[in-house]
């Protein structure tokens, strides 16, 4: 396959695991950061572009439109070129694929410069729809890769696990974006200047880390089937249902945490300013991101149970340990017990990946209802541990869709990258709802429709049938 190693690897029904992949694994892991890094940072530019040209709350949320809405469109671009030509990442293969994609976000990243220069709200979207065109190829190169680098039943938790770093980056974007965009340093700045030197470093890190792919020996993944034109993929009922699981999922996540700043300003929530806000909006990612340790632990093809809850528990005590030191006893003792429960869900999933999406989607919906009729701490507390059982939600749902397809796993990735542009539309209708009913707590029922059907593809659909479409 162009562009990679001549590793031999074999077809993915039959990968070992060997010493081989561990570099590979840790090298793409590094991708999975920086696009959770720069994807969160979209969070902290919402109230930051609001600010700078006084636009409503809907209106801010076109910020996440234009950024996922190049998900739909690259990804529908790719899926038209698999149906007439083949599909392109097993053509160019994964590594080329993965390098054109750090270098289109890179181009993105820089664009704000001239953005912020020209202080123009079209030129902002128009930059956050070539970033995020960058990181659809990375998406679609990536998850594939790293699910079918090793054995099938381990994909779930190598996903989870780098998903997790993935995590990492968007728990540590809200406190360095918030201190650089919104810190003491640019306290004054009225305009857009703030962005420009952060979003130049991105584009600097990208083009690093493309070289770094580029000298890096990135085993090939081999396949005897014939490259050929159609939609296969399409045929499979668990692929489609997956598809717009993760069409609510993204558009669930991402609504919550655009939300999020604006709603612990809220005086009867919290009354916080933008640049501490953004501290607690890092509990909320930094959820995320030990959920999916855990959910990586758990839903690995160990059959030692009492290594997985050492594991875990190790896991809990540092981040127990980290947020003492970091906040005090009480945050890190409310951290603690919110992952308790989290632990709790997991045993009643009995680790098994379809049963876990389940009930984790049923205990959001729960939460859900707290903040959006609860005050205070309590509402507080109950929207940032969704992100403890958001963790393992978009690697799970991924690997249950492309479960069992084959030749068609590639084409299957770009159908489920298209449909991250939940990720546009359902924070706009969150705002919109907040906006007409002038409540924000209120408006947080609307992802919560998307979670009862992520509730609904964990126990039913996610299920392979003889059935197809």
């Amino acid at each position: 396959m162009a562009g990679t190693s001549h590793t031999n690897v074999k077809t993915p029904a039959s990968q070992e695991v060997t010493e081989n992949y561990r570099g590979p694994l840790v090298t793409v892991t590094l991708l999975f950061f920086m696009w959770g890094f720069i994807t969160c940072l979209n969070d902290i530019l919402i109230p930051k572009l609001q600010q700078v040209f006084t636009l409503e709350l809907w209106q801010a949320m076109l910020i996440q439109t234009a950024f996922f809405g190049a998900y739909f469109f690259v990804s529908l671009l790719y899926f038209i070129l698999s149906i007439t030509k083949g599909d392109p990442i097993r053509q160019i293969g994964y590594k080329n694929g993965i390098i054109v994609g750090l270098i289109v976000a890179a181009v993105g990243c820089a664009l704000f410069y001239p953005a912020a220069s020209t202080l123009s709200y079209g030129f902002f979207l128009g930059a956050l729809f070539v970033l995020a065109s960058g990181i659809t190829i990375l998406q679609i190169a990536a998850n594939p890769y790293v699910a079918i680098l090793g054995p099938q039943e381990g994909a779930a938790s190598r996903l989870n696990m780098t998903q997790a770093l993935n995590s990492l980056g968007t728990t540590v974007a809200p406190i360095i974006g918030g201190y650089l965009i919104f810190g003491a340093v640019n306290a004054t700045d009225t305009g857009a200047d703030s962005v420009k030197m952060p979003y130049l470093g991105l584009a600097a890190t990208l083009l690093a880390i493309a070289l770094l792919i580029k000298v890096s020996k990135l085993p090939s993944i081999q396949n005897t089937d014939e490259i050929t034109p159609g939609a296969g993929a399409l045929r499979y009922r668990h692929l489609v249902l997956g598809i717009i699981c993760i069409f609510a999922y993204v558009g669930g996540e991402v609504a919550i945490g655009s939300a999020l700043i604006n709603f612990f300003r809220l005086p009867e929530i919290a009354g916080l300013e933008e640049a501490e806000a953004g501290h607690f909006l890092a509990f909320y990612w930094g959820g995320a991101m030990v959920g999916r340790f855990f959910g990586a632990v758990a839903l690995s093809n160990s059959k030692n149970a009492g290594g997985k809850y050492i594991v875990m528990g190790g896991i809990a005590a540092v981040v127990f340990v980290l947020l003492y030191f970091a906040y005090g006893l009480n945050e890190a003792l409310i951290v603690l017990g919110l992952i308790a429960l989290n632990f709790a869900v997991l045993m009643l999933g009995r680790f098994i990946p379809n049963r876990t999406l389940g009930y984790f989607a049923a205990t959001v919906v729960v939460l859900l209802l707290i903040t959006s009729f609860a005050s205070g701490a309590v509402a507080m507390w109950s929207v940032i541990a969704i992100g403890l059982f958001n963790s393992i939600m978009f690697p799970t749902i991924f690997t249950l869709a492309i479960k069992g397809l084959g030749v068609h796993t590639s084409q299957a990735s770009s159908l489920l990258v298209m449909a991250i542009v939940g990720g546009a539309i359902v924070p706009p209708l969150q705002g919109a709802v907040a906006d007409i009913t002038g409540d924000l707590q209120i408006s947080f029922l609307v992802p919560l429709v998307c979670y009862l059907y992520i509730m609904y593809y964990g126990f039913s659909g996610s299920k392979i049938t003889d059935e197809t479409i």
